[in-house]
């Protein structure tokens, strides 16, 4: 029998998944919509909505964007071109680029006592 692993998350990332759940059940209300409406619209079940609003972090992080996009959140501001998604997707991977494609932790030497 498989024991289930307990996650845990810092409190940012809570705060984060909270304040995006919020963010999503204010543009949902605002928009007359219920919940069952959402749901039916972003292809997901009302309970997950639910969780998503409660800032669950169980949740798909691509059903939450998901979410957000039917009820119109905007998850990055697009500035005054409506690519700046795809330029800060771009502007990133150009800096990863420039990394080690691999990060090994650093060799031990044995008996190395350098605490």
């Amino acid at each position: 029998m498989k024991t289930k692993k307990v996650r845990t998350y810092s409190k940012i990332t809570k705060e984060a998944a909270r304040l995006l759940g919020l963010e999503i059940q204010l543009a949902r209300k605002q928009r007359r919509m219920s919940e069952s409406d959402l749901a039916d619209r972003a292809g997901l079940s009302r309970k997950t909505v639910q969780k998503i609003e409660k800032g669950d972090l169980s949740i798909s992080m691509g059903l939450a964007f998901e979410a957000a996009a039917v009820v119109g959140v905007k998850l990055f501001d697009p500035g005054p071109s409506r690519f700046s998604t795809a330029m800060d997707i771009d502007r990133v991977n150009d800096k990863i680029a420039l990394l080690p494609r691999r990060i090994r932790a650093p060799k031990v030497e044995e008996g190395s006592n350098d605490f």
